[in-house]
């Protein structure tokens, strides 16, 4: 088969991320694979994406990114427990312009506890649609501590982290609304500046909180 697979096949193209320690494990469905599929996301990476959330039982949708935030993509760091964990598997090495449908099972979404706020009952296996527009190397990655850290401090200021993002969003030559650095960058002090100084050290870098969705 040739470089990329025939738009006919590709939702026959299923893959399967192993849980950790279980046999439970998150289904992946290619809808879309671009022909030119580079970078591929890894953990810790600055994602860019559309996703819409559905409850297997019924097919009821439950979550919706483009009602959000003015219908602006939602920006998070990858593997850092940002999403539920379902989320972080089923979005590893995926390419910018693919479209994936990933079933999650309840053990990594919201258990035998739901998630009443969002509707979502306990025990349910949940069913995303994503659509994936770009993959940065995130502010929050290991190997980009040292490169944000101008002055080898050993802690990362807002500045510091504020000019990283600038040249991240320039380099990828995509149109934002300006508000969007604004929220990257008080969401990664929101959840990093545990200790509230105006500072994320080495430490505090490397420790990460969960978010609902």
């Amino acid at each position: 088969m040739g470089r990329a697979l025939p738009l006919l096949l590709l939702p026959l193209a299923l893959l399967a991320a192993p849980a950790e320690g279980g046999a439970e494990e998150v289904k992946i469905e290619v809808l879309h694979l671009p022909e030119a599929c580079s970078p591929r996301s890894k953990k810790g990476d600055l994602l860019n994406a559309h996703y819409d959330g559905f409850l297997a039982s019924d097919g009821s949708k439950f979550y919706c990114s483009r009602t959000q935030n003015e219908g602006h993509p939602k920006w998070f760091v990858l593997g850092v427990g940002q999403v539920i964990k379902g989320l972080d598997i089923g979005m590893m090495n995926m390419c910018p312009g693919e479209k994936r449908k990933v079933t999650i099972p309840p053990s990594l979404a919201y258990g035998q506890q739901g998630y009443a706020q969002g509707k979502i009952p306990p025990n349910a296996t949940l069913i995303f649609e994503i659509e994936l527009y770009a993959v940065n190397k995130g502010p929050r990655s290991v190997e980009a501590f040292n490169e944000i850290d101008k002055d080898s401090d050993k802690k990362l200021s807002e500045h510091e982290i504020s000019q990283y993002l600038k040249e991240e969003f320039a380099r990828d030559g995509k149109t934002r609304h300006p508000s969007v650095h604004d929220e990257v960058l008080a969401d990664i002090f929101k959840k990093n500046d545990h200790d509230g100084d105006g500072f994320i050290s080495a430490k505090e870098y490397n420790v990460y909180q969960h978010e609902e969705l």
